[in-house]
Parts: C-alpha cells; structure tokens; sequence
C-alpha cells in the first residue's frame, strides 16, 4: 500500500474523526512546525525541535520516510522523520546531531540497512489515541517495502530527571523494561514492539532525560538474520 494511501479512523468518547497517515509535503512543514513547538515545550526552549531549512532537507533527500498524521481538514496532528543509516558496529554509541547531520538528513544512505528514527510526535491533545503507533507502522511498513534488515532510534528517557538521585540511567531503563516503572517514550517505544539495546550518554540536550535516551531496536521479521 502506498504511503498517500493509507487512511485509518480515530475514535474518542464523543467523536469520530478520520486520520490521513501520509508523506509529508512542502505545504505541511509550517505546520509541523507548530506542532512541535506544542508537543516538546521543554525542547522548545532551547530551540531543539525542527526549522524549515531542515524539513525541506528531509523533504528533497528522503521523501517517502517523512510522514504526518493530518485530519479532514488538514490540521497536522502528529509527524514522524526518518533517514536510512549503517551503523559500524551496530550498536555504536552516537548522539542525535551526529545520526542526523545536524538535523539536515544529508548522511542518509539509500544502500543501507537500517531505517533511523529520528523523531516522532503528536500534539498533546492527541495523546493516547493511537497516533503515535499509526506512524510507526507507517515507518515498519516503509522498512518492509524497502527490505531494510531493522529499524532503530534513541529515544528520551522522559522521566529520569525525577529518578536521577536514586538510580543511573541504565537503572532507570531496566525498570521500564521490567515493568516496574513507567516512562512515556520507552513505555511506549516497548508497546510498539522495539527492545532496549543500551543507554546512549549525550545523546541530545535536555533537560527531561539529563541527554540521556535509549538505543531501541525493532527487526524486520522476514529478513533472516
């Protein structure tokens, strides 16, 4: 199925709303401007969320990996930015300026092997209605198509700033990982069929995770290893 042809449905208490999953367009980059702004308030201030230079870049070098989720009437309500990458060994230590060329996408390898996620949102009053797993089968099913062997990503340790007196960051994630405790970026990226690889130090600046994320892993089932 084509990108532009995905449509899935929505639903809350009171409405139904139609979703459109699709490749993002040069008409959409204000807008997810917006967007990011409204889902990363702590990133915001600090100016690491996306500019237009940056998602023209995406737009030009990786079309088919940029997605976002709009409803009926165009409102942009969640987007997902992706390259593809070889990472030699394959759980290298890197950070987000380092994976991404500084946010531009110009190390994206078409020959390579793996599909990296380099953001993902939705805007807050969005939350928990499936928007965020949408665009990550848009992404598994981009990784099918292309036959690339896994997908991977650093993801935030959201709520480690409110563990960090008790516990180190790999601590912090092996509860998560065991269930003990929750975080809404590693929770999820779980729920969404990735596991935790290792922590990844330095790897943006914020101020959530203390720069910490961690490096998750989802493989393409039909490539053998």
């Amino acid at each position: 199925m084509d990108q532009d042809d995905l449509t899935t449905q929505h639903k809350d208490t009171n409405i139904e709303t139609h979703l459109t999953i699709r490749n993002t367009q040069a008409e959409d980059i204000p807008k997810i401007i917006r967007l990011q702004k409204e889902s990363f308030p702590y990133l915001a201030k600090y100016g690491n969320i996306w500019h237009t230079e940056e998602l023209e870049s995406h737009i030009r070098i990786f079309p088919q990996g940029q997605f976002i989720a709009a409803e009926s009437d165009g409102t942009v309500v969640g987007s997902a930015s992706t390259l593809i990458i070889s990472l030699k060994p394959e759980y290298a230590e890197h950070t987000w300026c380092e994976i991404t060329a500084d946010g531009l996408f110009t190390n994206h390898n078409p020959k390579g092997d793996s599909l990296y996620g380099a953001d993902i949102s939705t805007h807050p009053k969005y939350r928990h209605e499936g928007i965020g797993t949408m665009l990550y089968g848009a992404r598994k099913e981009l990784a099918l198509r292309l036959a690339l062997r896994r997908m991977i990503a650093g993801g935030r340790l959201f709520n480690y700033c409110e563990q960090a007196s008790k516990m180190s960051a790999l601590q912090y994630a092996n509860e998560v990982v065991t269930g003990k405790m929750h975080d809404p970026v590693l929770s999820f990226e779980l729920d969404n069929g990735f596991r935790f690889i290792k922590i990844l130090p330095n790897y943006l600046s914020d101020v959530r995770s203390l720069n910490f994320a961690s490096f998750i892993e989802w493989k393409n089932p039909h490539i053998t290893p």
